[in-house]
Formats: structure tokens, C-alpha cells, sequence
């Protein structure tokens, strides 16, 4: 449980209709197998101990008895587990002369409470109204396996441990979650991060992907996790077939499920990482029309095994058509923001500073897009190449070939005499490889774009990354600066994916201009800002800032999360612990923080962009910090880690 992950799970028992006694055997054996693999809380299905189609022998006593003997046998077998489980029963309330279908929340041999079912459906293959009533409403307590327990629908069970009080658990039952207005929503909003449906819904064609959609939605709308629990094998099939379909959700996404199987459905809920979304955001408040009361637990804090998927490229999808949708949404947000730049302001051409790198090949890609969706030949766009004393032959004539298959009007002006004009008028030696021998030729390059847009009444379009921005690498007032950003809300590691998702696109059609894109993808990520050896590039960016792979990985987690250093090391150690070992890894999460820290200064004053992703750094879109923050807390939590 530490770092805010809890192990969760949703188990189908194998069950006989009516043999509460067999039922509460498997449960508590499956409650058991549960506790070995480290779960610390699980959902079991809806009347699990009576069986969900027992029909008319829900009105027979002796079913309700055995059922709560049933209980008391569970409570008496798991009273050493260190688990909260939620498991479905019939229980008669004599104060009303009602049967409720509810769930037992218990731990450690006691019951926490009991909540009572609120909507019952009764259409259709259900009849749930003939032997039940609604818990809507309900509030009070019931005697149930010798003790008083509260029967009620407005409960949350709060962990105590004062190192998870994130962990807050609520509970609906099966038809409650497709009710127009599901209980569980009130429950979150109490701060329930953890919603548990006890559900014996059947299966028919086409219905588990509705049931999948309607779990994955209500995470994502409560910002919490959900465990969907089903029941399955050993219900009657007079008319009806229960595919133990278990679902694991959290905020929209579906971390495991199955069907057609009894058993534990298993994953790990980050409870942290809920309450960072729902602090984060401002329409995510309290229901303070409705009193929910809390009934405290407690969980010893042990570390969990994680087998939740993490995947190493966070913002890349590892599914290839999934990946390939990914890519033409951006392509299409990004494109639609630099037209209504270039429609709003009535822009003659659109000036790109082409390098032949990845970067400046993807906004020039954009930029083609956009003039397409204008109507506007590709000809108003100014590709301008601008070689100096790194550019190699190979960077330089890509860049040509590419403009000329797009359709550009090519200019290229080599930029060296006028940089060494300018060295000399500073001092500056042609033998001091320094930053300013660097920066300067990046000045230089945007004031020669500057003037050009002012020439032909123009906007230069900015070539810069979401990655450059997040470690600042870029010049001040160089390539840091353009008229409109548009791959600022872009990381680098998805980069590389546009760039090869155009070039499989345009194969057929244009191979020239698709295999100028491979060489492109090909060629190693660098500023060429040093003299080229032997016509080689010299500078290779990863090799001073690290692997954009980690870096991407680092800013995804740390910064749209607000993960801590330390959970993004175990993250990442998760994730490429094969490929990297764990120095290098906290080798370069040192560095990222560095340099995110004391960089801002050049995000604060960054050129608009379009925001495509979840993570922007734009001060106007997304991220806001000042610039004079430091990063000792953060880099303090690293040390002693190696």
C-alpha cells in the first residue's frame, strides 16, 4: 500500500442456489487465496451466500437463517485476514418487516455495516421487486450474527491508517451503477476514492461491452477506482447464464478484467493519484445536501507487488491502431489551431526554419496540413534552410528534398559569415566551443526567420518540442521563440510516431517523400551547433540530456500526476528496469528535476501553441509555477536512494 497503491479484487466463488453453507465454505476459501496474493480489499458478487436466483425461497426463513449462519462461518474463518471484503446476502429487518438485498462490508471477523440495495429492477428477466425493498433512504441497524449493525444506504468505510487516508471505500449494488443517478456518485463525492458493485448481472449478446463501458465511465466521472465483482458459475440456469464478468476500472481506464471464470480478478488502485486528480479539479466538490456517515477501519501499510500494466511510454499507445488514431487527432488538433492563427491574422505565408531534424519536420508537416484545410497552396509556405558550422550534408539535404516534396518555396541562406560578424563584434572566439558559440547561431537563425515573416508579411512557426520546453533545451530568444508553437504541446517520444505515421501514409503515394521522412527518423537527435567531424554530427542530444524516453516518462508522472521523486523511480523501475538500472535511472530524474526547475523562466514567456495532450506547460494553457522556485524538497527525496 505504499505510495497509494492498494491491491483490489473482484472474486466470482463457484456456488450452489440455496447451499449457503457450501457458498460461505468457497468464500472464505476464496477470501484466503485472496490474502496470499496481498489483496486488501475485495468485491465478491451480489447474494453470493443465497445464490442471486433462489426466486420465491428469498421469502422462506430458512434460507435467511442459513445465509446469516453463512456469514457468521465466513467471519469466524477470516477473522485473522488484514482485509476489507464486501460479500452479498439477504438480510430481513424486523423493525420494518423488510428484506433488503444488501452487502456485508466485514473485516477481521467483524461486520462494518450493511448497505442495502437502492434500485431494484424489476423488468424483463428481473423480478427483483417481488421479494425485495429498496435501501434508498434507509438508515438504521440490524441484529445479524450477534451483533447491531447499521443497515444503511449512506455509508463509507474510511481507512485510519494516517499513511493511506486516501483509502475510502463505497459500496452499490449491481443495478444501482445503471440507474440514471447511481449511488456511488454521492459516496464519491463523500470522498469514497474506491467504489465496490456487488452485481449478478447476466449475460447476453453484445452486453459485456455496455457493462465495460458503463464501468470505465463511472470511474472516469467519479475520478475513482471501481471494482465490478459478477456472479458466475453455479446460478441457475433455468433462463438466465452469469458469465462472472470482473471488472477493474480506474479513472476511466480498465486495469483488468475477465469472464467466463471464477476466481480473483486482481490489480492495484492508486488511491493517491485519485485524490491528486479530484484536488486538481475545481468542479470536483463535496455533496453537502446529503449527510454520509463514515465508519473508520484499519490496514497494517505493507508494500504491494504491482501488476498493473506501466507502461514506458506513457504518452505513446502500445496498441498499433490505437497508436495510429493517437497520431492523426494530433495532427489534426495541431494543424486547426495554426489555421485559425493564420485565418486570424491574415498571414501572407507561414515561415519554417527547416533543419532536417525531427522537430522542424513535423511542424512543417503541420503547417502543410493546415494550409491544405485553407485552401492555400503549399507554396505560401517558407522553408527555410540555414546551415552553419555543424550542418552536415545529410541533415542539409533532407531538408531540401522535403520542402520540394511538400511543395514549399525554398530559400536557403547559410547563416556562418554573418555569425562571425557577429562573434567578432563580441570577442567571441571561432576556437571557443562554448554556449555562447552555440546560442549564437541559434539567435541568429530565428532573427533570419523573424525578418523574413516580416518580408512577406508572414508568422514563423515555432519548431520546439513539450520535451525541449519541460528540460529547456533551447536557446533563449532562439529556437525558443516563433509567432506560433505548434508542437509545444507535443512530447518528443511522440514525435518520432507522427513523423513515421505520415511516412507510412504517404508510401504509396508519394515514396519519395516518404523515404525522405525515414531518413529523417533515422538520423540522431541534435542542435548541430558544433563543427561536424568528419561530416558527422557531433552534438547528440541524448547524449547530454539523457534519453527522452526517461525524460518523457519523468514528465508525464511527475508533472500531470504530481507524483513524488520516489514513486516515479519505482515507476520507472517497473516500467524499464530491464533496459535501465536503477543508477541511471536516478541519474537522470535528478537531472530532469534540475533542469525543469530552473528553466522555467523560458516557459513563462513561451509563444502560444495548441494544447493537444494532457500535459502542457504553457503558462496560458496548463502549467503554471514561478520561476524562481527550487527544486531542493524534491532533489532532498532522491538522496540515499541509489
Amino acid at each position: 500500500m505504499r505510495d497509494g497503491f492498494v491491491k483490489v479484487a473482484a472474486g466470482t466463488p463457484r456456488i450452489r442456489v440455496a447451499d449457503c453453507r457450501y457458498n460461505a465454505e468457497q468464500i472464505f476459501t476464496l477470501m484466503r487465496e485472496a490474502d496470499k496474493q496481498g489483496v486488501k480489499v475485495l468485491a465478491l458478487p451480489e447474494l453470493c451466500l443465497t445464490g442471486y436466483t433462489c426466486g420465491d425461497l428469498f421469502l422462506q426463513p430458512t434460507l435467511l437463517k442459513g445465509a446469516e449462519e453463512g456469514l457468521r462461518t465466513i467471519l469466524d474463518a477470516t477473522k485473522n485476514l488484514d482485509m476489507v471484503a464486501a460479500v452479498g446476502l439477504p438480510v430481513w429487518n424486523k423493525w420494518d418487516n423488510k428484506l433488503y438485498n444488501c452487502a456485508a462490508v466485514i473485516q477481521s471477523g467483524e461486520i462494518l455495516g450493511l448497505i442495502p440495495k437502492t434500485y431494484l429492477p424489476n423488468y424483463g428477466e428481473f423480478y427483483e421487486g417481488r421479494w425485495f425493498a429498496s435501501g434508498a433512504g434507509v438508515d438504521g441497524s440490524v441484529s445479524l450474527c450477534g451483533e447491531q449493525v447499521s443497515l444503511c444506504d449512506r455509508l463509507v468505510f474510511a481507512c485510519s491508517n494516517p499513511d493511506l487516508p486516501e483509502l475510502v471505500i463505497g459500496v452499490e449494488l449491481c443495478e444501482d451503477l445503471w440507474a440514471p443517478e447511481p449511488p456511488s456518485a454521492a459516496l464519491a463525492r463523500a470522498g469514497a476514492t474506491v467504489i465496490l458493485n456487488l452485481s449478478a448481472s447476466n449475460e447476453l449478446v453484445g452486453k459485456a461491452s455496455y457493462r465495460r463501458g458503463l464501468v470505465s465511465g463511472q470511474s472516469g466521472r467519479l475520478v475513482c477506482g471501481y471494482v465490478y465483482a459478477d456472479a458466475g458459475e453455479g446460478e441457475s440456469t433455468t433462463d438466465l447464464v452469469f458469465a462472472g464478468h470482473n471488472i477493474i476500472a480506474e479513472n476511466g481506464g480498465i486495469l483488468a478484467q475477465r469472464r467466463f471464470a471464477c476466481g480473483l480478478t486482481v490489480s492495484e488502485l492508486d488511491v493517491k493519484r485519485l485524490t491528486y486528480e479530484r484536488q486538481r479539479m475545481n468542479t470536483y466538490s463535496a455533496d453537502k445536501s446529503r449527510e454520509i456517515w463514515r465508519i473508520a477501519f484499519d490496514l497494517e501499510l505493507a508494500d504491494t507487488r504491482l501488476t498493473r500494466p506501466v507502461s514506458p511510454t506513457p504518452f505513446v499507445p502500445q496498441d498499433q491502431n490505437d497508436r495510429a488514431e493517437r497520431c492523426n487527432e494530433i495532427l489534426y488538433i495541431a494543424a486547426l489551431g495554426l489555421k485559425k492563427r493564420l485565418e486570424h491574422t491574415g498571414a501572407k505565408t507561414a515561415v519554417v526554419g527547416l533543419s532536417g531534424g525531427l522537430d522542424s519536420t513535423l511542424a512543417v508537416l503541420i503547417t502543410a496540413l493546415s494550409m491544405e484545410m485553407l485552401d492555400r497552396p503549399a507554396s505560401d509556405i517558407i522553408a527555410v534552410t540555414m546551415p552553419c558550422f555543424g550542418t552536415t550534408d545529410r541533415t542539409r539535404s533532407n531538408a531540401v528534398l522535403l520542402a520540394q516534396r511538400l511543395g514549399c518555396t525554398l530559400k536557403t541562406i547559410d547563416i556562418g559569415r554573418a555569425v562571425k560578424v557577429h562573434f567578432e563584434d563580441i570577442g567571441q572566439s571561432m576556437e571557443d566551443h562554448d554556449v555562447t558559440f552555440e546560442n549564437g547561431q541559434a539567435r541568429e537563425r530565428t532573427q533570419v526567420l523573424m525578418d523574413i515573416a516580416n518580408q512577406t508579411g508572414g508568422l514563423v512557426i515555432g519548431t520546439g518540442d513539450l520535451s525541449e520546453l519541460a528540460l529547456g533545451w533551447c536557446t533563449y530568444n532562439g529556437d525558443h521563440m516563433s509567432n506560433y508553437a505548434v508542437n509545444a504541446g507535443i512530447p518528443k517520444t511522440l514525435v518520432r510516431h507522427l513523423v513515421s505515421f505520415i511516412s507510412d501514409d504517404k508510401e504509396a503515394e508519394d515514396p519519395q517523400l516518404s523515404g525522405v521522412l525515414s531518413d529523417i527518423l533515422d538520423t540522431p537527435v541534435s542542435p548541430e551547433l558544433l563543427p561536424a567531424i568528419e561530416g558527422q554530427i557531433a552534438q547528440k542530444t541524448e547524449d547530454l540530456v539523457g534519453p527522452y524516453e526517461l525524460h518523457d516518462f519523468y514528465l508525464y508522472y511527475a508533472i500531470r500526476w504530481g507524483f513524488p521523486p520516489r514513486k516515479v523511480l519505482r515507476l520507472a523501475e517497473q516500467a524499464m528496469g530491464k533496459r535501465y538500472d536503477r543508477a541511471t535511472l536516478l541519474k537522470w530524474l535528478n537531472s530532469f528535476y534540475r533542469r525543469f526547475f530552473s528553466q522555467q523562466f523560458k516557459r513563462s514567456c513561451l509563444a502560444d501553441g495548441p494544447k493537444v495532450g494532457s500535459v502542457a506547460l504553457s503558462p496560458r494553457g496548463d502549467w503554471r509555477m514561478p520561476s524562481d522556485a527550487v527544486a531542493a524538497l524534491w532533489l532532498e527525496e532522491l538522496e540515499g536512494l541509489s
